[in-house]
């Protein structure tokens, strides 16, 4: 006769509800800060170390970026279907932030280039402005969800975009790609233990 062992099931991560996993997007958004800004940093500004076609480095940046806001946009939806309706709504809210962040943006960009009569501005006005709005949005969002990971690296995004603006464009990018990559990529090694933390504590408030 053949006795076989009895089998233990694999433990299963619960996210608790209402709460959005950023893990994915965060690995995401770090290639696309490294490979795209550094590519960036490399090959702009008086005597760059690399000589590459004006479009490779946006496009390396975006094959990062597009996989991670899609993640990020799914990973919110989810965490929706167990949010209260206030959460719910907070999230709409904050979806909007986004296009309104980025109108103004834009405004300000092409306004002050244009006033200045200086078009070489949007060169670094884009890539600190996007790190700017991005991370002000990522503030609010934290603060919405309590998520202090999430404020940190809001913070973090913010602070590092506007002071890359005392450098020349190579110097924002520099700033972007090594400051901001690392940024994501601590969030990105670090939410794993936040939900995981998180699980743990609504299971022993349930079991209460």
């Amino acid at each position: 006769m053949t006795l076989n062992a009895p089998t233990t099931p694999a433990p299963v991560s619960t996210i608790p509800p209402g709460e959005v996993d950023s893990g994915a997007a965060y690995t995401s958004f770090t290639l696309a800060f490294i490979i795209g800004h550094g590519a960036a940093a490399l090959s702009k500004g008086t005597d760059p170390v690399l000589t590459l076609p004006v479009w490779l480095p946006l496009t390396l940046f975006f094959t990062g970026l597009v996989p991670g806001l899609v993640l990020n946009l799914r990973a919110v939806k989810r965490a929706k279907q167990g949010a209260s309706e206030s959460r719910r709504r907070a999230e709409k809210l904050l979806g909007t932030a986004w296009a309104t962040g980025f109108t103004a943006l834009f405004l300000a960009v092409t306004g002050l280039s244009t006033a200045t009569g200086q078009p070489e501005l949007q060169n670094v006005l884009w890539p600190a402005g996007s790190g700017l709005v991005v991370g002000l949005i990522n503030i609010a969002e934290g603060a919405v969800r309590r998520n202090t990971l999430h404020y940190n690296l809001g913070s973090w995004l913010a602070l590092i975009s506007a002071a890359s603006l005392f450098l020349n464009t190579a110097g924002v990018y520099a700033v972007l790609a090594i400051a901001g990559g690392a940024g994501y990529a601590v969030a990105a090694t670090r939410e794993p233990r936040r939900l995981a933390g998180l699980s743990i504590t609504a299971g022993i408030t349930a079991a209460r």
